[in-house]
């Protein structure tokens, strides 16, 4: 039976095959949302850039925020993780780059999806707080753009998302560009973030279930192309 009260919970900015914004699909989007309506949730769903969201839960507009970690700088009621990202800094093979370690950014240009300086790990924010060419991109499909065009030396990203996004930008850059990937972060553990202790300890019931029951395992299939 859902409990009285919606769970509002809010979501980033478009990133397939994880989020698809707007619409009620995506692997991270629907693994959430089976775990917490296992839990007896109705869930209410708001998509925004990350930065905002955090001001929303900072405000009670909303009750939990998906992609997010302990690393996030958020006071919050962290759940356990429900999903890993595999982030890998990628560029242009022909720049011929020697990047070893995170510090070897510091003298590129990079671009990052929001958050990241905090998401993952001191050793990427000590980089990020002292590159003054180190951005950060709400839409994820902007790294994709940066750096095919050369207007960027250095992406960091999910391979799945940046994979899926170059069939979106195939009109307007070339995506045929060999690259160079860089695999110096570890999986990065993502959790729900909320306002409120019970609703985090209910939401991990539901985790639990979903995985014992196979639900979980079924969403992965229905993403495994990817």
């Amino acid at each position: 039976m859902a409990l009285a009260e919606p769970l509002r919970l809010g979501f980033g900015t478009n990133k397939p095959p994880y989020v698809f914004e707007g619409e009620a699909r995506g692997l991270e989007y629907e693994i959430v949302v089976a775990a917490a309506q296992r839990a007896g949730f109705a869930v209410e769903v708001r998509f925004a850039p990350m930065e905002r969201l955090h001001l929303m839960l900072r405000r009670g507009e909303i009750d939990g925020i998906a992609s997010t970690n302990t690393q996030s700088g958020i006071s919050a009621f962290y759940s356990e993780p429900y999903i890993y990202y595999q982030n890998v800094a990628i560029a242009l093979r022909e720049r011929h780059y020697n990047i070893k370690r995170i510090a070897d950014l510091g003298v590129y240009s990079v671009s990052a999806f929001q958050r990241a300086r905090f998401l993952l790990g001191n050793e990427f924010q000590r980089m990020a707080e002292s590159n003054p060419r180190y951005y950060e991109e709400a839409r994820q499909i902007a790294r994709n753009r940066l750096l095919y065009s050369g207007r960027i030396d250095v992406v960091v990203a999910d391979m799945r998302i940046f994979r899926y996004f170059n069939r979106e930008v195939l009109d307007q850059v070339d995506v045929s560009q060999p690259l160079a990937e860089y695999p110096m972060f570890p999986p990065t553990p993502y959790q729900v973030g909320f306002r409120q202790d019970m609703p985090r300890k209910l939401f991990d019931r539901g985790l639990a279930a979903i995985r014992a029951s196979g639900e979980y395992r079924v969403i992965e299939r229905n993403y495994r192309m990817y």
